[in-house]
């Protein structure tokens, strides 16, 4: 069959262009499989996407969407059923809610968590019954008794009921899922992965790499729907092997790590460095690129990291109140492990970066006050202060579902970068929150050490409209626009 693997785009998002790993997945799983298949990630192509589908003839379109794109997923399905394709939709919101999506009639399949076994079984049996739509533009139905047995498919039977099947547990030999399939990526697109140094790599060849899927820890604003709660390490071998492709193969210049807790065990994350020394490949510089977990590391692994071809590390510091960090978000960590991770990490020579969120439940001016003051006293190269989003899914979600209102006026408003607060409980309100956040950029990066770097770099130069545009949106706060409810789906 030939199938075409989507991930749409939308004005929400940021303008940072990176290789979607869920789609690289399933297209290197699809083609082992024995299968034609391509890649359209809208966020770099030039042609559009209903020209792509209308000159390939593609049998199957599936699209892989978060919560914030959800809304342009179902655009994409409904132009490929026009077309006469079956649509199958996945990704972390379909995972979460798969039934708000098959509620649609351009959406014909819906596959929840890791799908890279679930993908290869629905092209099997569509062979053998390719469904059929009652009316035109319908969702199809489907016979063939094969559909009820496909773990963690959403379908619909020749009555038109829609069928859950049983979820699909998590594949624990994670080394014997083929390799994403890297080179179906127009790579020359993608942006650098470096946000200290964008704009100083003119041909960026950026590729990530998963090295394990999962993490133990609940902090409550995190949903992992698809990865789930258990840790599942690759090899060190096996994840040697992807990367000399990428280096020696594909001529990556830079790698990013995007594992949710790469070095959850230490001696396998010594290991990997190691690994990457002995085999020559630290000659590329890689990054981490989600929050390394500061309980799981210590000053050599900094050392080794560095050795290795580490450039920059990202911690997940979250906030900078004791009370927050262990009773609301439930980190596990506390602000002195923080404070040691950093100071080893700078002693390597590797370059940090801090991840912060405002506006956790019970939060105050004063804890929010203390979260930006830790950030200054870290004073990482690169602080990302966020909004706190309840994602469906999480912790967050079901404590301010339960105790205070969701402000929303769709899906599109729980985009990370989103500047605006999105709910309010008790005396958190979205004012103080907006507030605070705005303020936290001001105080971070309008500093005379900060502008004085800012000012020498050259990159401030080769990206000014992006930076100004920037200035506006962290550094210049605004009152807080009425918003209705999100009605609970």
């Amino acid at each position: 069959m030939k199938v075409l693997l989507c991930s749409p785009e939308s004005e929400v998002w940021n303008s940072r262009a990176h290789i979607h790993m869920g789609l690289g997945y399933l297209a290197g799983s699809i083609r082992a499989g024995g299968h034609e298949v391509e890649i359209y990630d809208a966020g770099v192509e030039k042609v559009p996407l209903r020209d792509v589908m209308a000159s390939g003839k593609f049998d199957v379109v599936g699209v892989s969407a978060p919560t914030p794109l959800i809304y342009e997923a179902w655009d994409v399905a409904s132009e490929a059923k026009r077309l006469g394709a079956v649509t199958i939709l996945g990704g972390p919101h379909l995972t979460l809610m798969p039934t708000e999506s098959m509620a649609k009639p351009q959406v014909d399949l819906v596959a929840v968590g890791e799908a890279e076994d679930t993908i290869l079984e629905v092209l099997d049996l569509l062979n053998r019954d390719p469904g059929k739509a009652q009316e035109e533009g319908g969702p199809r139905l489907f016979t063939h008794p094969g559909w009820k047995d496909i773990l963690g498919l959403w379908w619909r039977n020749a009555g038109g009921e829609v069928i859950g099947n049983p979820a699909r547990p998590l594949r624990q030999d994670i080394d014997n899922i083929p390799f994403p399939a890297f080179d179906l990526f127009k790579i020359e697109q993608y942006t650098n992965l470096q946000p200290i140094t964008d704009g100083l790599m003119k041909h960026p060849r950026s590729y990530t790499i998963i090295t394990s899927r999962g993490c133990p820890y609940a902090c409550s604003f995190c949903s992992k729907p698809i990865t789930g709660n258990t840790w599942r390490p690759r090899s060190v071998e096996n994840v040697i092997k992807e990367w000399k492709w990428l280096v020696e193969g594909l001529h990556a210049n830079e790698i990013g790590v995007t594992d949710d807790i790469w070095n959850l065990d230490i001696k396998r994350a010594k290991d990997l460095c190691r690994a990457l020394i002995r085999e020559g490949l630290n000659k590329v510089p890689w990054i981490t690129i989600h929050g390394m977990k500061v309980n799981h590391c210590d000053q050599e692994l900094f050392q080794l990291m560095k050795q290795a071809g580490c450039k920059r590390v990202g911690f997940g510091v979250e906030s900078g109140d004791d009370r927050i960090l262990k009773y609301v978000i439930k980190k596990s960590q506390t602000k002195d492990m923080v404070r040691q991770a950093f100071k080893w990490c700078k002693q390597a020579g590797i370059q940090t970066m801090g991840f912060f969120i405002l506006g956790m439940p019970t939060e105050t001016e004063e804890t929010m006050e203390n979260t930006i003051k830790f950030a200054i006293e870290l004073d990482p190269d690169l602080a990302n202060f966020m909004i706190a989003a309840p994602y469906p899914g999480t912790r967050l979600w079901d404590i301010v579902q339960r105790e205070g209102n969701i402000f929303s006026h769709d899906w599109h408003d729980f985009a990370i970068q989103e500047s605006k607060a999105h709910y309010e409980m008790g005396d958190l309100t979205a004012e103080l929150v907006e507030r605070k956040w705005h303020e936290a950029y001001r105080r971070f990066y309008i500093r005379p050490s900060r502008v004085w770097k800012r000012v020498t770099m050259l990159d401030t130069y080769r990206r000014l409209p992006t930076h100004i545009r920037n200035f506006g949106r962290f550094f210049v706060g605004t009152q807080a626009p009425r918003r209705r409810l999100l009605a609970p789906q």
